[in-house]
């Protein structure tokens, strides 16, 4: 079968309509000459830093005392170009929205602010090394499963999630808009772990499994927690002015204090909700208010129907683990 030239006139009169609507629905598209940051390089900013934090896992083999600081060194050259240029558009872009400023104000040196915070930020790897290091030490204490640190590394997307997790939140607190939510974004979209960076989270911090795990911009989270999968660290209800419009910047998720474990599916709501240090929230509770310390916290015992052609059971103690 031919393809029929004549079904190709319609389409001028088609894209006419469609850029119509770039003026008539204006928010979802943005045009001028203000450029965004580009998803593409926010990603290879995350692969590079990836590589530094753990060098020797990925990209380059046979790195070892002699070669390593050249090709480190190599890496943060490169990061202060992106992040200078990516976080220059994203301040440039927050200006254009919130002070109405069209075209693109040129008297403001986007790029140096943007080179100031991209070294505050690349000054952080240090610590966040560190601290990363507690996290594959909670994994590896955590599962029986794992055999050692290395597979940590190389396979556990709660690991994943968080290092780009806590990449993001140093971002966060240096006010950089959009690329701190570019990022934990491309780590939901790879491990099904969503982590706001704002969210606030202390060290040796464990996700087991890990998939469909939402934890909130306002959490706060102790050191050695652990979190299972399908866990939720979300807002209770949100407050809204008198003109009906969202209150932003309270705190709305709840606070898990140091050696708390969540288990799978359960749900802690609202921004007053403090989960006391030594707690355990079991399995699909749904939690709204606030325990004490050392506080054990499950459902009650369901009864487990199974049903059969001719006959039906019912028992009530229904064990397993994981």
């Amino acid at each position: 079968m031919s393809t029929d030239l004549r079904r190709k006139e319609q389409l001028p009169e088609l894209t006419e309509r469609i850029v119509d609507t770039y003026m008539q629905a204006g928010a979802i598209n943005h045009l001028g000459h203000c450029p965004l940051p580009r998803y593409d390089v926010v990603e290879s900013i995350i692969d590079d830093l990836r590589e530094i934090l753990f060098p020797g896992y990925r990209r380059r083999e046979g790195l070892h005392v002699g070669n390593v600081a050249y090709y480190v060194g190599d890496l943060i050259d490169g990061l202060h170009d992106k992040l200078t240029t990516q976080i220059g558009r994203a301040l440039m872009h927050e200006d254009r929205v919130s002070q109405r400023r069209e075209p693109c104000a040129e008297s403001v040196d986007y790029e140096a602010r943007g080179q100031a915070i991209a070294i505050e930020f690349l000054e952080q790897i240090p610590m966040l090394r560190k601290v990363l290091s507690t996290d594959v030490q909670a994994a590896f204490d955590g599962d029986p499963a794992v055999k050692s640190t290395d597979e940590v590394v190389f396979c556990y997307p709660g690991l994943t999630a968080v290092t780009v997790q806590r990449l993001a939140h140093e971002l966060y607190k240096l006010k950089v808009p959009f690329i701190p939510r570019m990022m934990t974004e491309w780590a939901h979209r790879e491990t099904g772990i969503d982590i706001h960076p704002g969210a606030q989270i202390g060290h040796h911090f464990f996700i087991d499994h890990g998939t469909g795990v939402v934890v909130g911009e306002t959490t706060e989270i102790g050191d050695y927690v652990k979190l299972y999968q399908g866990v939720t660290l979300g807002a209770l209800s949100f407050a809204t002015d008198g003109n009906g419009a969202l209150i932003r910047g309270q705190k709305r998720h709840p606070t898990l204090e140091d050696y708390v474990v969540v288990y799978a599916n359960a749900t802690i709501l609202g921004g007053a909700t403090v989960v006391g240090h030594h707690s355990v929230v079991g399995s699909s509770v749904w939690l709204m208010h606030s325990v004490e310390p050392h506080t054990t916290v499950t459902m009650e015992k369901p009864r487990l129907r199974i049903r059969a052609e001719q006959s039906e059971r019912i028992t009530g103690d229904v064990n397993y683990q994981i």
